[in-house]
């Protein structure tokens, strides 16, 4: 291989990794939402794979059923985190043209 050419990928590279960098910190700012019970408890997660907000219907909540309530917060939490990693994977796909890299593992495990 010769040097230009060994120049040349080492400069996309460094591009790549710019582009990845200024995509991981766009993808904090966007959120995602997931919703269980019927739209009863709604988790809202961003792209940095964090939990930004919990809505909870006062009418789910009952007192002699926190377990329920539990099981509808954690559903929900779960479905908005993995539909914030989907997301993520998509922008990253989208950058590499679906391309895996060496090295970069799962471009979707930002958080």
């Amino acid at each position: 291989m010769s040097k230009k050419m060994l120049g040349d990928i080492m400069r996309e590279a460094q591009k790549l990794q710019a582009e990845m960098a200024k995509l991981q910190e766009e993808a904090k700012k966007k959120t995602v939402e997931a919703t269980a019970g019927g739209g009863m408890v709604t988790v809202v997660a961003s792209g940095a794979g964090e939990i930004v907000s919990i809505k909870i219907e006062k009418e789910v909540v009952n007192p002699d059923d926190v377990e329920m309530l539990q099981d509808l917060i954690m559903a929900a939490a779960n479905e908005a985190l993995r539909r914030a990693q989907e997301m993520v994977n998509g922008e990253m796909s989208r950058l590499t043209g679906g391309l895996q890299l060496p090295g970069l593992g799962n471009l979707g495990k930002l958080f």
